[in-house]
Order: C-alpha cells, then structure tokens, then sequence
C-alpha cells in the first residue's frame, strides 16, 4: 500500500490522540487547580479563626474594662455620700 492510502488512517489517529492527550492534560490541569483552591480555603478558614479569637479576646477585654469602670464608678458615688456626710 502506498501513502495515499495510509494518509486518512494516520489523520484520524493523529487526530483521536490529539483529543485525547488534550483531554488528559485538562483533567490533570483541573485537578491541580482544585488542589491549589482547597489550599487557599484551608488558609482562608485558619485566617478567619485567628480573627475570630482575636476579637473574642477583644470583646472579653471591653468587658471587664466596663466592669472596672462600673465598679470605680460606684466606689466614687460612696466616697462623694461619705464626704458629704463629713
């Protein structure tokens, strides 16, 4: 057989592998990007924690500050009622 005859054959096969190497190198690039996402959440997650400790950590510290002030403020109206006594 000559080339003329084999031209067709070699085309479509040139052509099935072609498809299928694209495909292959399409799932392998999906695959890769949906590793490199779920890192990114992973990191996202870790990061939103830490800032939801941190400002758990802020709103306990506004807390007792507002406690020390009730209770400064209480011990003045006492010693104002002692003093107005004297």
């Amino acid at each position: 057989m000559d080339f003329v005859a084999w031209a067709p054959v070699i085309a479509v096969a040139a052509g099935v592998s072609g498809i299928v190497l694209g495909w292959m190198g399409h799932a392998r690039s999906n695959k890769r990007d949906g590793e490199i996402r779920a890192s990114q959440d992973a990191i996202q997650k870790r990061d939103i924690e830490y800032i939801k400790r941190g400002v758990d950590d802020i709103k306990d510290a506004q807390k007792d500050r507002d406690r020390k002030t009730d209770e400064m403020a209480e011990r003045l109206t006492r010693v104002e009622e002692s003093t107005k006594q004297a």
